[in-house]
């Protein structure tokens, strides 16, 4: 009897170790929770393809279109050959370029923006992005909502919804952007540009998302997407060694930290589209929210023509992110592009 039990106990032993074995040879995944759009200046400085690359290897958001937006229209910025290009166009080709390192080109809707920025409130800048956007809300619900994610300007949410203002109800807008509000004890930066970078990319949009519409807006602003720092020695120790992505996105940065615009960049350098992929997929599994993060209700202002915010005492409450899960954030997309560069071996 003794001798059986043994055999039995060795037999459960070798079982569980063979069920771990398969745990640790398969990456962890799990299943679709979260309708995405992507929204982003790609085209500018590099932020946008870490965040599109963590956004994509995370699996448990269903990624319903990837818009590629315009930039400043000037012709400056990290990139020297912006000018007379269509900047949407090249938005959409920096995500194709990312998306074939990764293998995965062709996998994804991927389709420009409008090419220009909004200048009338009261005019949509239709394309094929603020197109996609309404018709991905339509297919949600205020319960299942579409979280429309934007690192840029915000043209095309604003577009889509003078399109069709039925699809308010239906969307989560999650925003980097705008500048430091008063209500949380936010400090401007030294030197702070007023208004806010991606809020002067187009302030007839913000006009209409802030004045206008009625979308729920989880904004995460300038003084807090300054707090996605990530040092060059992490991004050579913990991404560059990963594989095609990891040196694709090393090599995207680097050229910028070594002084391509003239002067030098530090040690540092502030990922802060990252935050998309914190408030979406990385959620807390039960009563899901972004819950390691910290957030307060504003009432919402009124954009003025010069960009500043101006008290609104009729506005509805947005959430206003005043500190976030860097740790979280910045640790999964390490451990994600570290998982698929082994994948890809």
């Amino acid at each position: 009897m003794e001798r059986i039990l043994y055999i039995l106990a060795l037999g459960c032993l070798l079982l569980a170790s063979s069920v771990r074995a398969q745990n640790v040879a398969e990456p962890f995944q799990t299943g679709k929770r979260y309708s995405v759009i992507i929204d982003n200046d790609f085209m500018g400085d590099p932020d946008g393809l870490f965040q599109l690359a963590h956004h994509v290897l995370s699996s448990s958001c269903e990624i319903k279109g990837i818009v590629g937006a315009h930039l400043n229209g000037n012709g400056r910025g990290f990139f020297r050959d912006l000018q007379g290009k269509d900047e949407a166009d090249m938005s959409v080709n920096k995500v194709n370029e990312a998306l074939e390192v990764m293998g995965m080109k062709g996998q994804f809707k991927v389709v420009p923006g409008a090419p220009v920025k909004m200048t009338d409130t009261n005019k949509p800048v239709e394309s094929e992005g603020a197109r996609l956007i309404v018709e991905e809300a339509l297919k949600a619900t205020p319960e299942k909502p579409l979280y429309v994610c934007v690192g840029g300007p915000l043209t095309d949410i604003a577009s889509a919804w003078l399109m069709n203002p039925e699809i308010g109800k239906n969307i989560i807008l999650i925003w980097i952007g705008g500048q430091e509000y008063k209500e949380t004890g936010a400090i401007v930066p030294p030197g702070y540009s007023m208004p806010e970078y991606n809020l002067n990319l187009s302030i007839a949009a913000a006009q209409v998302v802030f004045n206008k519409s009625d979308m729920r807006i989880w904004q995460i602003p300038r003084d807090v997407y300054r707090q996605c720092m990530y040092s060059m020695t992490e991004l050579e120790a913990k991404v560059r060694p990963y594989g095609k992505l990891g040196a694709y996105l090393y090599d995207s940065l680097a050229g910028i930290m070594a002084g391509r615009n003239g002067f030098s960049m530090g040690e540092t350098y502030i990922l802060g589209d990252s935050p998309l992929v914190l408030m979406t997929a990385l959620m807390s599994n039960f009563e899901a929210d972004p819950a390691s993060s910290h957030y307060q209700y504003v009432t919402i202002p009124t954009i003025a023509d010069d960009g500043s915010y101006r008290y609104n005492h009729e506005g509805r409450q947005i959430r206003v992110y005043d500190r976030i899960d860097t740790r979280l954030m910045f640790a999964d997309m390490e451990a994600k592009l570290q998982l698929f560069a082994n994948k890809q071996k």
